[in-house]
């Protein structure tokens, strides 16, 4: 069911509440700067070492939307571990500061990369606009925005609400719109910068969470449309689509369902392993990257090939559909799927 780190919760609730492996001994190879230092600490080593050159994104600056846990958390520590000063943004500001504490506590002291929670829903264009205002007046650029930030429940189609609806494409499209409109109008327009939308893999459609994969589409979608409109200005734009991605904050925001959702999606996925944030972080430092400069409008599929094969939502056995045409291939047809007689 899931093709990305998503976030469950119920219909009822989804206005109010929709958002935003060591063991033993072992030598530490040679790593540079903070990585040699996290893997020398039990207690900050607790994320994936960038394979990209250190100071790569010195003196940058990024938003990324629902920065504080799961997917948005690694691609925020990835590149502050690059040089890249981050804003980390969603609703619930003690989260942020609680991630961004974390953060800071691994960044290299001969750093100047600095982490920034500044609360923001994305659903309100106000709030957007002042998020994008804060951010100039504190770093006087942005150079890159990641939207990350969304959320969906998973439930029928039958059975979601308008409001439940509304709450989904609210957040996970017109949220997205808000932010690159703010930052394309408030600073990329005139000094250029890079865009990447998180979506999902909704390439064979969302059964289950038909609302967010109607809005992860669109954001596909808007994501060729802007990169040609604002190719003028020097602005990238692009999407990466995760297959499904396990973290403790997607498992925790299944509750009881979440070991059960994530181990039955295991053989869905031909790497027969879930994916983890860190393996999307080097994907969006990728694109962000100048190893990017000649792609814009493109969609990053990074699911080990999941979104080839075959999907989650089983349907059962029935005869609803109508026969198909009379004729010799339907008798023929007829007389391979029925079963020899025993007499």
């Amino acid at each position: 069911m899931s093709m990305l780190e998503v976030k469950f919760i119920g219909d009822r609730d989804v206005v109010e509440h929709i958002v935003d492996k060591q063991e033993g001994d072992h030598q530490t190879p040679d790593l540079p700067g903070s990585c040699q230092q996290r893997a020398q600490d039990p207690v900050t080593n607790m994320a994936a070492c960038s394979v990209f050159r250190p100071g790569l994104f010195n003196h940058k600056v990024a938003i990324v939307t629902g920065g504080g846990t799961g997917i948005g958390k690694a691609i925020s520590a990835e590149l502050l571990e690059l040089g890249c000063s981050v804003v980390i943004s969603s609703r619930k500001a003690e989260r942020l500061e609680a991630a961004a504490q974390e953060m800071r506590q691994k960044i290299p002291p001969s750093s100047s990369a600095r982490v920034t929670p500044l609360p923001c829903n994305i659903r309100n264009e106000e709030e957007v606009k002042a998020l994008i205002s804060s951010v100039l007046k504190q770093f006087g650029r942005i150079d890159f925005l990641v939207n990350n930030g969304g959320g969906q429940f998973s439930s029928p189609a039958e059975h979601m609400s308008t409001k439940g609806w509304k709450a989904v494409i609210d957040t996970n499209l017109t949220g997205t719109f808000h932010c690159c409109k703010e930052v394309y109008s408030a600073w990329m327009k005139q000094h250029g910068g890079v865009i990447i939308n998180i979506i999902a893999d909704m390439w064979k459609g969302f059964p289950g969470m038909a609302h967010t994969g109607a809005a992860r589409a669109a954001v596909d979608n808007l994501t060729k449309s802007l990169a040609i409109e604002w190719a003028h200005s020097g602005v990238r734009v692009n999407a990466i689509a995760p297959g499904t991605i396990f973290s403790k904050t997607a498992m925790e925001n299944y509750k009881e369902l979440g070991p059960n959702l994530f181990k039955m999606s295991v053989p869905f996925c031909p790497a027969k392993r879930l994916g983890v944030p860190e393996e999307i972080s080097s994907a969006v430092c990728f694109l962000l990257s100048p190893g990017a400069s000649y792609i814009s409008g493109a969609t990053l599929r990074v699911d080990a090939g999941q979104s080839l094969y075959h999907s989650m939502w089983e349907i059962p056995n029935h005869n609803a559909w109508p026969e198909a045409p009379e004729g010799e291939n339907l008798e023929a047809l007829k007389q391979l799927l029925s079963p020899p007689s025993k007499l």
